[in-house]
């Protein structure tokens, strides 16, 4: 009896993590919500208006295995020409974690460019200890990215 319940649960588990396993993979190399990157804000208003500007669900652009909103058609020109220019670090993950060796998730609000890569952070507290040391959380997070995904 106990040897056909551990059976049965083994079974059930396997067939759990196959039928999940696919879905997390696909979503795992860039944060979003819905299917959608950085909570539907433009990545290229960073950049360009240096804040977080809501991105208008009709004008979208699909990579990396999201969908990017952004305010403008020039926006999404630009970044469909260059996403790597634009898109924010560790795939959109909170850099301070993604330091820390784990993933979170973000707020379009906690936000900074160094040396022009766009960072985002779980929230404004969290963004502020990840500066007191802005070279060595990059560092860190470098060399831990992209294997916390896994």
């Amino acid at each position: 009896m106990i040897h056909t319940r551990r059976a049965v649960l083994i079974a059930t588990a396997a067939a759990l993590a196959a039928v999940a396993l696919p879905r997390v993979a696909a979503a795992q190399s860039v944060y979003a919500e819905g299917g959608v990157a950085i909570d539907g804000t433009d990545p290229v208003a960073y950049f360009t208006e240096g804040r977080p500007v809501a991105g208008d669900a009709a004008i979208t652009h699909d990579w990396n295995g999201a969908t990017w909103r952004f305010s403008t058609e020039a926006n999404r020109a630009d970044f469909a020409a260059d996403p790597e220019a634009y898109a924010p670090q560790y795939g959109g993950y909170c850099a301070w974690a993604v330091a820390e060796g784990y993933t979170a998730s973000t707020v379009p609000e906690a936000w900074e460019i160094v040396d022009g890569k766009l960072y985002l952070n779980y929230s404004r507290r969290i963004q502020r200890r990840w500066e007191r040391d802005i070279p060595g959380n990059i560092s860190r997070a470098d060399a831990n990215w992209p294997g916390v995904l896994n």
